[in-house]
């Protein structure tokens, strides 16, 4: 504090002497206040670092969406052993370098770069000395009066309203800032309901329930459709915390950064208010060279109808931003979605041609299993003779290879669903002779030497030792210990010395029994669950190796499409959404180094680590995501309704997981209306398909160019917005008819079957 008044009356000295300059030397006092602006958007910071408006300047006059009574800090600091945070007592700005220098009163100072751009603001730390303890940044909590809908993976709030139609976000520019707060353990925050209603006119809140109250998921912890237990529109799912609501329910934004050089241990879960998913103590791996200077970030507002395609995407291409495109366009575009077929009953004779008469774009073999990671294949899922042929045909089986080349004959993808990163035992990196980078929850001393047969083992500490393996499920049969170049299978340990592993089983998962020598390491290893998921999670040196490996299966296999099953495993190593954008950038760039143009992403969850990657989220399915008879979003459990609320808000597309399966009892109103609901929402889905039940469908035919035809007009982003908010309505009904010329399409609404309203829709120029 004595430091910082210093500076600033030094400051005001020079000031008085040189008034002329005054100008120039900014920030002399508290009252001083810079703007930045961009196209669309303008911001005020004060002499205290404090963002104290931010403004819609493309309405007369400007609107106002600072949060009356709550500055925002440009940058906060963060002790993470001390859990505390520090923020700017001071700000001065010098425009000749762009630069913004902040003061703190623990006595650091960090220099923030911040450029004006057309469509947003960049801002980028360029040094923090001295560090006094900081071990990670935050840019925020930058706060809103918004309070409509909040988009907690990407970081945005949002007002829908014609009347308003603005929103404010932040996106991350390097791979080290996360979205979500400097204390969130394990930089995956919790997945949990917050109370939230996006209109409290139209859902207001009971008197029981209060803005930003926190709910746990339902069910056991397990099973993850049941985690989706509450049906009422102010029940909102989290998928991160990159935006909250205070206690008005306005949306306020977070990013942050943290030095991952230093050795630090979380307690973590993913899920941690249930008692299945409770937190494990994890070593976190240190990785040298990643810190907290260069973070950065760009913050923009513009309007809530144009910010995706306009201020977005400018953002991701001018910033070099991850961006995967699927025929020539970006997969964020929603004249992008598209649905995908999933197959059933392995017979693919006529699989092709049916997604090719669709007009979707990818076949997901979903009736082939998990696909787990295994080097020790090289990429050849097939052998390198292709002698394994897993796909029936009549004319005589088909290798992976062989399917995806018929696809791509069609423009079609081949897809498989995959255990992310789960060693499963019997792969190369983890059994019979398990790989040296594995990741660790704990390292311990043998203080015992062993023989191949002793089953007392005698550690140096008992700490943390009791917890079954994995936050997640914790599942007895993997809390395992490595030992070299053995596994080894316990349960408990003793509270005093000498410290003992208790029900040790040697030679686990079929590694073998060796002689050990006191003063050994022992690991106690990093798992993930039961249920066709086992496995062991690889140290992020072999996770990097596993996402190369699935760039080669792609071009050596085919395999072009991952629905990454089991994507929460990428958090598990303690360095959560940081993983996850390793993850993804070593897979996709290790595709381009093969030669192969596009990687269509689905998976188990959506996290700002993989937004930029993941083309779709097509998970769960059936009346659980959305029920095409009663028209509901979900119909046993909220899983349809949590799963739309959260992509629509940051710009996702929607899911209707797997569903909508072609039967004989499958008629073309019914695809006309899921269809009219897709497009309305942005939404795609696995289109159920077994080959024997479409031939047995009478409108077969009819509905296979019903479909083309909405997916046709959709890829040519020919329904306008305010058509989307009409086909959004369950209770109404439609149907579409296609021009001569392609390029135009006839909405007509249906009323009691016969044809109503009509609407005019035409290709959108550069579609």
């Amino acid at each position: 504090m004595k430091k910082t008044k210093k500076i600033w009356q030094d400051c005001c000295k020079k000031s008085m002497l040189f008034v002329a300059s005054s100008l120039l030397l900014v920030g002399c006092t508290a009252n001083r206040t810079w703007n930045f602006r961009t196209d669309y958007f303008s911001i005020d910071m004060n002499g205290k670092g404090y963002i104290t408006s931010m403004k819609n300047i493309t309405v007369t006059p400007s609107r106002e969406f600072s949060a009356a009574g709550k500055p925002s800090p440009l940058m906060s600091l963060y002790d993470s052993e001390k859990k505390e945070y520090y923020y700017p007592e001071s700000a001065n700005y010098d425009a000749q370098t762009q630069t913004v220098t902040l003061e703190y009163p623990n006595g650091s100072v960090a220099k923030v770069q911040l450029q004006q751009k057309d469509k947003y603001l960049k801002l980028c730390l360029n040094s923090l000395e001295p560090r006094n303890g900081i071990d990670a940044v935050q840019w925020g909590s930058y706060y809103t009066n918004i309070t409509n809908l909040m988009g907690e993976i990407i970081g945005v709030a949002r007002d829908t309203s014609e009347v308003v139609n603005y929103s404010i976000g932040m996106l991350a520019l390097d791979d080290n800032t996360l979205g979500g707060t400097s204390d969130i353990e394990g930089d995956a925050a919790p997945f949990q309901y917050i109370i939230h209603t996006p209109d409290a006119k139209r859902f207001p809140l009971p008197d029981s329930l209060h803005e930003g109250q926190v709910f746990t998921l339902g069910g056991n912890g397990i099973s993850d459709v049941a985690f989706y237990a509450n049906k009422a529109p102010y029940y909102r799912i989290m998928y991160g915390n990159a935006a909250l609501v205070d206690e008005k329910g306005q949306v306020f934004l977070n990013y942050h950064s943290r030095n991952r050089e230093k050795a630090r241990q979380v307690y973590y879960s993913l899920i941690p208010n249930m008692p299945a998913n409770i937190p494990n103590h994890i070593e976190v791996e240190p990785i040298p060279g990643v810190d907290v200077v260069g973070s950065s970030i760009a913050l923009w507002g513009s309007p809530d109808s144009t910010a995706l395609m306009d201020v977005i995407q400018n953002i991701v291409i001018s910033e070099g931003l991850p961006y995967p495109k699927v025929n020539g366009k970006w997969v964020k575009d929603p004249a992008a979605y598209v649905p995908d077929l999933m197959t059933s009953g392995n017979q693919y004779d006529s699989i092709v041609s049916y997604a090719s008469q669709l007009g979707f774009k990818s076949i997901y073999a979903y009736d082939q299993g998990f696909l787990r990671p295994d080097r020790r294949n090289e990429g050849y899922l097939d052998g390198k003779d292709l002698s394994r042929k897993p796909f029936r045909f009549k004319s005589g089986n088909k290798s992976h290879r062989e399917v995806a080349e018929m696809a791509a004959g069609k423009n079609l993808m081949l897809g498989r669903v995959n255990i992310t990163n789960s060693l499963a035992p019997g792969t190369l990196d983890a059994s019979p002779v398990p790989s040296d980078s594995l990741c660790y929850q704990q390292r311990r001393i043998l203080m015992d030497g062993l023989n191949a047969t002793d089953t007392l083992i005698v550690v140096d500490d008992p700490t943390y030792l009791e917890e079954i393996a994995s936050w997640e499920g914790h599942c007895e049969n993997l809390n395992m210990i490595k030992i070299g170049k053995e596994l080894i299978h316990y349960e408990g340990v003793t509270t005093t010395k000498p410290y003992t592993l208790q029900n040790v089983t040697r030679g686990y998962w079929g590694s073998k029994a060796t002689e050990h020598a006191a003063g050994d390491t022992v690991y106690k290893l990093q798992v993930t669950i039961n249920y066709g998921y086992e496995g062991i999670i690889p140290n992020l040196a072999l996770q990097d190796k596993i996402a190369e490996y699935y760039a080669d299966v792609a071009k050596l296999s085919g395999v072009t499409h991952y629905d990454f099953d089991g994507q929460e495993f990428l958090f598990n190593n303690g360095h959560g959404y940081y993983s996850t954008k390793r993850f993804f950038r070593k897979l996709f760039d290790r595709a381009q180094e093969n030669g192969v143009p596009y990687i269509r992403v689905s998976g188990a969850t959506l996290s700002e680590g993989s937004w930029h990657y993941q083309s779709v989220w097509n998970v769960g399915g059936g009346r659980n995501l959305y029920n095409i008879d009663t028209r509901e979003w979900g119909h046993d459990t909220s899983q349809g309704k949590d799963l739309r609320d959260v992509t629509y808000a940051n710009y996702y597309p929607v899911s209707f997981g797997g569903n909508f399966a072609i039967r004989d009892t499958s008629t073309v109103a019914q695809y006309e209306h899921v269809e009219a609901i897709a497009i309305g929402h942005g939404a795609t889905y696995y289109m159920g398909i077994n080959q024997k039940d479409v031939e047995s469908c009478p409108q077969k035919e009819a509905i296979f160019k019903a479909i083309r035809t909405w997916e046709n007009a959709r890829a040519a982003n020919a329904f306008p917005r305010h058509i989307k908010k009409q086909l959004m309505n369950p209770a109404y009904d439609w149907t579409l008819e296609e021009g001569k010329d392609g390029n135009t399409w006839t909405l007509y609404r249906l009323i009691d079957g016969k044809k109503s309203e009509s609407h005019t829709l035409k290709r959108a120029a550069g579609y």
